[in-house]
């Protein structure tokens, strides 16, 4: 495979962590950071990622401050997750949720562009990816900085199960419309569920983040869809 060079836009640091977190990020990332192999030709070894076997394994990309992974981490206890987040403050709150909840164990951190790491994942490891109010770049200008399109979606492809679940939100109705449309080009996946709406309506087994009611209390109501990665 050929590795890609991403460039990653928006911010990496924000404002200083406090000296907790700091602490916190530089103690416990070095043990659940994933490293990409030195063979720029070669997947990532699964095999021993975790200290435990796990049933599946799920991949979060863009995980925010970590509240969405935590809480699929603490209600799916036979799952391993990988998270993706290049922002520190995010990979900082993460890390405290799984502290406080002692399920380090069952996650691994990838802290840089996830498009990197897709192209390093085997083919069909992955059960369930979830993409989450991830940047619209809503300035057509920046449309092409969207994490969707066709060449992410062919890799999503690529590294899900066949029947694995795709789970995307946003608050943005552009997005949604152009989410909507790439996705549909794509054979490998098929739309079972679009849910949108107030808080009411949300669908199961979807938390509620910081992000999220931000989103409503300004007007803006989320679009939840839901894929399946049709047969090979």
């Amino acid at each position: 495979m050929e590795e890609r060079r991403r460039r990653v836009y928006g911010r990496r640091l924000g404002y200083r962590l406090r000296p907790g977190r700091q602490a916190l990020l530089e103690r416990a990332l070095p043990a659940l950071r994933i490293d990409l192999p030195e063979d720029a030709q070669a997947p990532i070894d699964l095999s021993g990622l975790f200290p435990a076997p796990v049933r599946d394994l799920w991949l979060e990309i863009g995980f925010g401050a970590g509240e969405h992974l935590a809480y699929q981490v603490r209600t799916n206890p036979a799952v391993g997750f990988i998270g993706c987040e290049p922002f520190v403050q995010g990979v900082a709150g993460l890390l405290r949720h799984l502290e406080d909840d002692g399920t380090a164990g069952r996650v691994r951190i990838f802290p840089d562009d996830a498009r990197l790491l897709l192209d390093r994942l085997p083919v069909a490891c992955i059960g369930r990816l979830f993409v989450l109010f991830s940047d619209p770049w809503p300035k057509k200008r920046h449309h092409k900085r969207r994490l969707i399109d066709a060449e992410t979606l062919d890799a999503f492809a690529r590294i899900l199960k066949d029947g694995a679940e795709f789970r995307w939100a946003s608050d943005d109705g552009g997005y949604v419309e152009w989410t909507l449309e790439h996705v549909a080009r794509n054979r490998a996946f098929s739309l079972t569920e679009r849910i949108s709406g107030d808080s009411s309506s949300r669908p199961a087994g979807w938390p509620e983040t910081r992000y999220e009611q931000k989103a409503r209390a300004q007007g803006r109501a989320p679009v939840f869809l839901r894929y399946v990665r049709g047969p090979r």
